[in-house]
């Protein structure tokens, strides 16, 4: 059977975003701005950059400032376009003209798993994507792209890896897996967020999935967890006992942003890295008496 290639991608963005607040009280954790763009945008990038065809976002209440900002914005254009801002206007015209991106909502935050139920009829039988905007990866070939080469191998499931020091395993879903190539695993289990003690790997989860369709019925009969929510960690335990799924250690550096440390130590980083101002904002740094 002809491998189905990965053509969607869908983008779970109706959380409340508890870790941010009270910044995120009234605008979304996923519109906080990043050096020079909001943290959706860079991986709506990492999509497009791979390849990616359709992007999905899965929204909520409160979430209007998304679906704005990939849009077209007839009056910042024009105003842009008589005050002969050209490259702002480039700038703008770039992120409404990204890809075809459409919304769902999902009413109730009930974990990742009933997210991805929410997009099920705009997946249908092809195997997709998921990125988690809180996690932002710099790297020289996108990590989904990287993830897709693996995919295009085994023609399988595959979840991004990352190692992690023994005393944080605790804070990850962790995979027990064996190595099958230089950075591919092949997964038999996941525990999710165990002690370091019964921890099978380090081998840490992280907020991009390649899956294949059977997904969506496992989620379908997938009891809902803790606090209600229907966990794609379950779902993924169920699917790797009848199909492969495999484990990916990317290249790249990963931050997780949707911590209020992780969301400075992108802003530093990234900042130091902008072409515009990175070489006056290491100047600066030096001059502070740490």
């Amino acid at each position: 059977m002809a491998l189905h290639p990965v053509r969607k991608a869908l983008f779970p963005a109706a959380g409340l975003g508890t870790r941010f607040l009270p910044a995120t009280k009234a605008s979304p954790k996923e519109m906080l701005p990043l050096v020079d763009k909001p943290l959706i945008q860079y991986v709506v990038e990492e999509a497009m950059s791979s390849g990616i065809e359709e992007i999905i976002i899965i929204t909520g209440r409160g979430k209007r400032a998304i679906e704005d900002h990939f849009d077209i914005s007839y009056e910042l254009e024009n105003l842009l376009q008589e005050k002969g801002k050209k490259k702002l206007l480039a700038e703008v015209r770039k992120i409404s003209n990204m890809l075809n991106i459409c919304y769902v909502r999902q009413k109730e935050a009930l974990g990742l798993g009933h997210a991805i139920l929410c997009a099920k009829n705009l997946v249908r039988d092809e195997p997709f994507a998921v990125l988690l905007g809180d996690d932002i990866i710099d790297s020289e070939v996108p990590a989904l792209k990287q993830m897709l080469e693996i995919y295009n191998t085994y023609g399988a499931s595959v979840i991004a890896v990352q190692e992690v020091d023994r005393s944080q395993v605790s804070n990850y879903g962790i995979i027990n897996a064996v190595p099958v190539a230089e950075g591919v695993y092949k997964i038999s289990d996941m525990v999710e967020k165990p002690n370091k003690e019964d921890a099978p790997s380090n081998l840490a989860i992280i907020g991009r999935y390649i899956l294949t369709p059977e997904i969506i019925g496992l989620l379908e009969k997938t009891e809902p967890g803790k606090g209600k929510e229907i966990q794609l960690t379950d779902a993924l335990r169920e699917l790797a006992k009848i199909r492969p799924v495999y484990g990916y250690k990317f290249q790249g550096k990963r931050y997780d942003a949707g911590d209020k440390l992780g969301f400075l130590k992108a802003t530093v980083e990234i900042g130091l890295k902008n072409k515009e101002f990175g070489e006056s904002f290491r100047d600066y740094l030096k001059t502070l008496k740490l």
